[in-house]
């Protein structure tokens, strides 16, 4: 008989572990189902984790620590497993999970192993999109899968994976089931010099990712909820930008950091391209002409000069009562921003300095005989009415002051995952996960002020989505 799900081999795998840190923890129970065209068959077996199984798991999956010490070691069966999985599509739910398992398994003990991935996670939601809910226990209840054993056991587990393929062949047919397993299946295209087996150990995690060229240059930063998903995207589409088709020319390696979350991303995948400047990178690069409006009384009137932002002392209470406004990318955005809001509310060029004096030393500016300006000039605009137009034109540039005493911390992640992005005065300090980090990092220089931190920062604050802690 031919593999009734699809065109090649397939291996259903569940595996039941220590934790959920595949670097650390071990497994405990590997429950396979080959299916190919001479039929199902299934395998099982306990493994000694040659660690103590914490509380949780074992009431979670009925594996005590006195059930496993007469079991193999993963070592002892590492090669059965590997001949069990070899040539075949790797079907689980979660994949990603048991497949970092043993790979990580495998690894430690020098044996190479990788395929391809089939989560059955994602078939659901492709073939069920009205569906919210895709976890195990949710399509047992969903399709009438018969559990034939104890749940979270891991062979129980692997032979539901069965029935759910049977139920999906059920509501969409045979040929419908192959397709969406072919195209979660499809390898992307990879640039000739990167390894395959490099991309495997990717996570599905948040984070930064970096492609290097010739001389271990760096190409380019991105950063993604999926590092996995967005940078196998830059290789899949079949009609790439000339940026990507140039990168994939280009790179020779690929690396990557995880974060908590996706401002720990934004912040970091900020910090990287200032700082390092990959070559593909220009949109976020350091802006070296930040500046801001300073307005100060000459003569009566409001009088804006050009200030750098490295030269204002953001944590000075001086500030406070200064009329600040910006920042601005350049002295061209600066100037481009004053000259709008002039021609907008019938301002004087003249008296904001965006434009000369006549030789004589007084007379109307060039927009007064246009009758776009009101005539503060040549004393038709009372001085204290152009001065109170200004500020109301510019308040909504006003520069946002640090609204704490000090570092804040903004709490991101969950769990034993969760950690603190520690910013003070717009600035992003750094990430610590324990309060034991925070005097060093704290202690060190604030960095220079960077508008697009600054404007992730108070966008975050204001949408209220962290939680914020005061560290002083």
């Amino acid at each position: 008989m031919n593999n009734p799900y699809f065109d090649e081999p397939l291996v259903l795998v569940d595996l039941e572990t220590t934790g959920a840190n595949a670097a650390f923890d071990r497994i405990t129970e590997v429950g396979i189902v080959q299916i190919d065209e001479r039929g199902a068959r299934v395998w099982a077996s306990l493994v000694n984790p040659q660690r103590t199984i914490p509380p949780f798991i074992q009431s979670l999956t009925g594996i005590n620590d006195e059930m496993v010490a007469n079991a193999p070691t993963f070592a002892e069966i590492a090669e059965e497993v590997l001949l069990k999985l070899h040539g075949r599509v790797f079907v689980a739910h979660n994949a990603r999970f048991d497949y970092g398992f043993l790979k990580n398994e495998f690894k430690r003990l020098g044996l190479p192993f990788r395929s391809r991935v089939l989560c059955t996670v994602k078939l659901s939601r492709k073939l069920y999109p009205a569906e919210h809910k895709h976890s195990l226990d949710t399509l047992v209840a969903r399709h009438g899968l018969l559990i034939e054993g104890d749940r979270h056991r891991a062979l129980t587990d692997a032979i539901l994976l069965q029935q759910f393929l049977d139920a999906a062949q059920r509501d969409h047919g045979a040929p419908v089931v192959r397709e969406a397993i072919a195209d979660l299946t499809r390898q992307p295209a990879l640039p000739p010099a990167i390894d395959p087996s490099v991309i495997d150990d990717i996570p599905e995690t948040p984070g930064v990712y970096l492609f290097y060229g010739e001389n271990d240059a760096l190409l380019y930063v991105g950063k993604s909820t999926s590092i996995r998903k967005r940078v196998l995207s830059h290789f899949s589409s079949d009609h790439r930008a000339n940026k990507e088709l140039q990168i994939g020319q280009q790179i020779r390696r690929i690396d990557w950091q995880e974060t908590a979350g996706e401002l720990g991303a934004l912040l970091l995948e900020m910090q990287l391209i200032k700082t390092r400047l990959p070559l593909f990178n220009q949109q976020l690069r350091r802006t070296r002409e930040l500046c801001a409006w300073h307005l100060t009384e000459v003569d009566g009137s409001l009088l804006p000069k050009l200030v750098a932002m490295d030269e204002l002392d953001l944590a000075s209470e001086s500030l406070r009562q200064q009329f600040i406004f910006g920042p601005f990318r350049s002295k061209r955005e600066a100037q481009n921003t004053l000259t709008k809001i002039a021609d907008a509310h019938g301002l004087c060029r003249q008296l904001l300095g965006l434009e000369g004096k006549p030789k004589s030393g007084s007379g109307p500016c060039f927009g007064n005989q246009l009758r776009q300006c009101r005539g503060a000039c040549v004393g038709k605009d009372p001085l204290s009415l152009h001065n109170a137009r200004i500020l109301a034109a510019l308040a909504k540039h006003k520069l946002a002051l640090w609204p704490y005493a000090g570092p804040v911390g903004l709490v991101e992640g969950k769990g034993e995952s969760e950690v603190m992005q520690v910013v003070d005065h717009w600035c992003w300090l750094g990430t610590v996960q324990d309060v034991s980090e925070l005097a060093e990092l704290v202690a060190n220089p604030r960095p220079a002020f960077d508008i697009d931190t600054f404007k992730l920062i108070q966008t975050e604050i204001k949408r209220g989505r962290f939680r914020v802690v005061p560290l002083v």
